[in-house]
């Protein structure tokens, strides 16, 4: 069986995570590489309609728990339809977002610890955890400032909120730095990308 690199992008809202994991995806391409790119949650129809339940604002009695289980429950359909097939096939998984943004943003809530978290998302994934996380890292005012369109629920919470979201990520990085990569997302799209490329010379022919 053919196993191929994953690679997770993640970080706070607005930190240009989307716009690298495509950049990277046309070089690797545009280099002959088979590549595919999925959203966390989402790609796959039961994981939409996750998302979609995730997503609206006015769900707002949806207690943390039951916030990280969707958020589980879409990886797993995710994992098992797209991911593990890609991988198997010798296919580039690229992920927007993954496991790195349940420990970033349900961390705490309702007591939840980052052991329960890894626990459950282990069973979600079947243990196949990413070989590097990306973490586009800048200023929270600076990413809030950049989403532009009507927040989602998780955007509408308060800036406290997320300035915690971002120690959290930093938090993982310095806890499993051979998985972890951190990148400074307050530049140049473009220069960002330079830096995104050689953080993956390890794992990817970039």
């Amino acid at each position: 069986m053919i196993i191929s690199p994953f690679i997770v992008f993640d970080g706070n809202e607005g930190c240009g995570k989307s716009t690298q994991a495509k950049l990277l995806k046309e070089h690797l391409e545009s280099i002959g590489q088979a590549v595919l790119l999925v959203r966390d949650p989402g790609t796959t129809r039961i994981g939409e309609l996750i998302r979609s339940i995730l997503l609206n604002p006015d769900h707002t009695e949806m207690a943390m728990r039951a916030e990280m289980l969707l958020y589980m429950a879409a990886r797993a359909q995710m994992m098992h339809e797209v991911i593990a097939p890609a991988l198997a096939s010798g296919t580039t998984v690229l992920c927007d977002r993954f496991v790195s943004s349940t420990l970033a943003y349900q961390l705490g809530g309702d007591g939840l610890t980052a052991d329960d978290i890894r626990a459950v998302a282990k069973v979600s994934i079947g243990d196949r955890w990413p070989d590097v996380t990306l973490i586009l890292d800048m200023p929270v005012e600076q990413s809030i400032a950049r989403v532009q369109r009507a927040k989602d629920r998780i955007e509408q919470r308060p800036i406290e909120y997320h300035a915690t979201v971002r120690q959290n990520y930093l938090a993982q990085a310095r806890h499993m730095p051979d998985r972890y990569r951190v990148i400074n997302a307050g530049r140049a799209p473009d220069e960002v990308q330079v830096d995104v490329r050689k953080a993956l010379l390890s794992v990817l022919r970039v």
